[in-house]
């Protein structure tokens, strides 16, 4: 598959359902701010606090990190004719996901959320490799640039050209150690290729070693996936079956459960994923995963279930549904669950809404909103 169309694609996908976001921030009560939006530059240093309160948000301090942008770099690159494709709609979400300046920090105030750790995604894994080099160097060093700005509210992951392992194991250290970066982005397989395959494992070692946490996004699956088991439907249909609809989180999934079996876990004990969206629909597989899938079977050192509770985070990132939160809580614990909102794909009111809303105790409401990932991401 052309990789502009893939990239074309997984665009449209995850921003078919952002025309939404703007609409759920009004209804919540918030301004939905674009990028041509003329919000004065005060409104970054506004009482955020009070703002939050008089849309019925506490004082509690929140912490997001499903949190999206797209680098000039990418835009003049793979994005490029991207843009003009689309529908009108969709196109709104660029304009939200460009903006890393005051009107972000506006509708953050509004929504009462205190620090976004932004992510690249779509990413960069389907381009040719040696693109990816230049790409992954710009798009860093572009967001580096803006977190600088608002430092106590905005941080950043890492995008790596995964295609060069070592580059990427580099990569990932001068943007942990050098300019505070909280981790990595992976925006799924890169070419049919996951992370359970050794080719990787010079990056994943650097991770580890660099306590640097693994945002693992989804992206579409392949294209033969797609062709067997999501074709022979409208094109509408066949996107959102294979993407936002179901594929991207079973294909994700998919990705983390070939990490445990792969053993990468087992070469790397101490390195932790992060996924969103409830956990992928892995929390409600976890108990027969582990039923159907014994040591004696597995060859790994431990049950699946210890690895998805000691090896990964979750975040809700667009799923705001109870149901999922509260399997997603019996399975893994409140301490491996964390706060997103999925921005600009799904708004951000609407997460801290559900936030407010969860029914669990006050002590861990705080883990949820902000503990966990002052631990996981030394904040």
């Amino acid at each position: 598959m052309d990789r502009r169309k893939f990239i074309s694609a997984t665009i449209v996908a995850t921003a078919a359902s952002a025309a939404t976001a703007v609409a759920g921030d009004r209804i919540l009560g918030v301004a939905a701010a674009g990028a041509t939006q003329n919000i004065p530059a005060k409104a970054a240093a506004a009482d955020e606090a009070s703002k939050a309160e008089r849309n019925g948000f506490s004082k509690m301090r929140t912490i997001t990190m499903e949190e999206h942008y797209f680098s000039p770099a990418f835009i003049a690159g793979p994005g490029k004719t991207i843009k003009q494709s689309i529908n009108p709609k969709i196109v709104r979400t660029f304009d939200l996901a460009y903006d890393l300046g005051a009107n972000r920090i506006a509708l953050m105030d509004e929504a009462g959320i205190d620090v976004q750790i932004l992510s690249h995604a779509p990413g960069i894994e389907q381009v040719e490799a040696e693109e990816q080099l230049a790409l992954a160097r710009e798009t860093n060093d572009y967001l580096r640039d803006c977190i600088a700005k608002y430092p106590t509210r905005l941080a950043g992951f890492t995008t790596l050209p995964t295609a060069s392992p070592d580059k990427a194991a580099k990569e990932l250290e001068r943007m942990v150690t050098k300019h505070g970066f909280k981790g990595a982005i992976i925006n799924g397989h890169t070419r049919a290729r996951y992370l359970d395959d050794k080719f990787f494992w010079p990056m994943l070692e650097s991770a580890e070693s660099l306590n640097a946490p693994i945002y693992l996004h989804p992206t579409p699956p392949p294209k033969a996936i797609t062709d067997v088991y999501y074709a022979g439907f409208s094109p509408e249909v066949t996107y959102m079956f294979s993407t936002a609809g179901w594929g991207w989180h079973i294909e994700t999934a998919v990705h983390v459960v070939r990490m445990v079996l792969g053993g990468v876990f087992d070469q790397f004990p101490k390195l932790q994923i992060v996924v969103g969206h409830m956990g992928e629909a892995l929390p409600f597989m976890l108990p027969r995963m582990d039923k159907a899938m014994s040591l004696q079977t597995t060859k790994i050192k431990r049950p699946i279930s210890d690895y998805l509770r000691e090896n990964l985070y979750y975040t809700f990132s667009g799923f705001n549904f109870s149901q999922n939160f509260l399997d997603l809580m019996l399975q893994v614990g409140v301490d491996r669950i964390m706060f997103s909102a999925d921005y600009p794909y799904a708004p951000m009111a609407e997460a801290r809404t559900f936030l407010e809303q969860l029914p669990v105790s006050a002590a861990d409401r705080e883990r949820i909103a902000h503990g966990n990932a002052e631990q996981l991401f030394k904040m």
